[in-house]
């Protein structure tokens, strides 16, 4: 890596375009994200996303193994390494703790063909959020969905940019981990349905728990917005809607929370126990 001078002014071009990013026209029009944080360029790196430039920080460190995936984006990404003031990284950061690393990268266009196809031998397991409006839910979902070895998230109807900064934050860099998609609804049920996949929905209005209903064959999860569900359009075409049986007085969970529960009760019944 070439040793740059640091850039300390608040008024650099760079600095600026750094912070406009954090705008969806920005990231529309320039077509580049923001990914910041060790664990989030970690695992950006491992999922083979492009890396064009990093700034950093070693005032902001919280380890010492960032030399080495500075290098590792370098040399793997051809990633040029800009270093910053503390000050300016404080302007270009998104986070209340920065770790000293922040970094621009291409977005990527994600269409189904991005799950590949699927060969029988394994049932699949998809999640499908539709229409999720805050952005700290779909990282969660993002994150919930890798730690439950989905098969692919399919994104549809989208209300929040899966490259908002926020998404990538709460995602915990598995938005580099996991088969994503973007869709319409028309578009995913489409492929659904050509690959043999059930679709199960949850709803309060079912009288089907979801421990009570078969989840060991191929099928999509399917979960609606967070003040509306899902739409007409999902109800119609699922196979199966169940509902998770509330004990209190709420009468519904945060959506990334009614997920996991469901998620992991598939993967119980297909461990078989």
């Amino acid at each position: 890596m070439d040793d740059l001078e640091p850039i300390t002014s608040l008024q650099n071009p760079r600095v600026k375009q750094v912070v406009r990013l954090r705008d969806r026209r920005d990231r529309d029009r320039e077509g580049l994200f923001l990914i910041e944080g060790y664990r989030e360029l970690s695992r950006a790196l491992a999922g083979l996303q492009p890396i064009t430039e990093v700034y950093t920080c070693p005032e902001f460190y919280l380890g010492s193994n960032e030399p080495r995936l500075l290098e590792q984006l370098a040399e793997r990404c051809g990633a040029a390494i800009q270093p910053v003031s503390s000050q300016v990284f404080r302007k270009i950061s998104y986070r209340d703790r920065p770790d000293g690393l922040l970094a621009l990268a291409p977005r990527p266009q994600w269409g189904l063909d991005q799950l590949g196809s699927i060969d029988g031998s394994v049932a699949p397991l998809f999640l499908v959020a539709q229409s999720i409006e805050k952005p700290g839910n779909l990282g969660t979902l993002l994150r919930t969905a890798d730690a439950a070895g989905v098969t692919g998230v399919v994104v549809v109807d989208r209300c929040t940019d899966l490259f908002n900064p926020n998404v990538v934050r709460a995602s915990v860099g598995t938005l580099f981990t996991v088969p994503i998609a973007e869709a319409t609804s028309t578009e995913a049920i489409l492929w659904f349905q050509q690959n043999g996949i059930r679709l199960v929905a949850t709803t309060p209005d079912s009288s089907l728990d979801y421990t009570a209903t078969d989840l060991s064959g191929p099928l999509a999860l399917v979960m609606g917005s967070e003040q509306y569900g899902l739409d007409d359009r999902w109800l119609e075409k699922t196979d199966t809607q169940v509902r998770i049986p509330m004990a209190g007085q709420a009468d519904s969970l945060n959506v990334a929370t009614a997920t996991a529960i469901v998620l992991f009760e598939a993967l119980r019944q297909r461990s078989g126990n």
